[in-house]
């Protein structure tokens, strides 16, 4: 799963390029997922869903066209990000999101000063007239397949597990680090961990720590077995 951040004040084309990109990369044949922060309720007015939810704290619905689960309180991205399986996930809002790319809806020009943070691979703009950035800038209604080329390059998710095992201290550190191109997702040791563990379809991110103790107890428990040799293990729970 690659994931890109779309981020920028209100009425700066966010959603429009949101819409414009999904649009692209569904045409290019990926499975596309979004994410969206609102700061607002996610109600629905006058409806069985939202009574349940007076309640309850997790609701479902489903329907012969979606399904939806509420879940009560804030989450974190990657708690959502779990329930989600696509080759791109294109996140609106969370400017405080660290671990990820970012596309940076500007206004006007020197709202950049405010929002880059290292982290940011382009700008886009509604409609740019001579902006020079350090990054390039495009014009949110007419250049979706070059902002596509783009994310399908660069886009990327760290597991925000901090855990140092990189050389840099966060994982916002690593994360600028390949946004800038200086260096590559590869250099993330817990993305590529010996273990691999997916639920669902989905992989879980492992600190070093994490995976000496399960490779550890693994081999402990195989290791008495009738047969056992080491080497590459395989196991599947259903």
């Amino acid at each position: 799963m690659k994931v890109v951040g779309i981020i920028g004040y209100k009425k700066s084309g966010k959603t429009t390029l949101l819409v414009n990109l999904a649009r692209e990369l569904k045409k290019r044949g990926y499975k596309v997922s979004t994410v969206k922060h609102t700061s607002g309720s996610l109600d629905l007015p006058d409806t069985d869903t939202t009574k349940h939810k007076e309640y309850i704290s997790e609701v479902a619905a489903i329907s012969p066209y979606e399904s939806i689960i509420f879940l009560k309180g804030e989450k974190k991205l990657e708690d959502i990000l779990s329930y989600i399986s696509a080759d791109f996930v294109l996140v609106e809002g969370f400017k405080s999101e660290k671990t990820f790319p970012k596309i940076v809806c500007l206004r006007e020009e020197k709202e950049a000063a405010q929002l880059f943070d290292g982290l940011q691979i382009c700008a886009a703009m509604l409609s740019p007239v001579n902006v020079k950035l350090d990054v390039p800038v495009f014009k949110i209604s007419t250049d979706s397949e070059k902002i596509a080329d783009l994310v399908c390059e660069k886009a990327f998710k760290l597991p925000n597990l901090n855990c140092g095992s990189c050389g840099y201290e966060s994982c916002f550190e690593l994360a600028k680090e390949i946004a800038q191109g200086r260096k590559s997702i590869n250099e993330c040791v817990s993305l590529n961990s010996p273990i691999k563990i997916t639920v669902n379809g989905n992989s879980l991110a492992l600190n070093p720590f994490v995976t000496k103790v399960i490779q550890g107890a693994i081999e402990g428990m195989l290791s008495p077995l009738k047969g056992f040799r080491k080497g590459e293990i395989e196991i599947k729970i259903k």
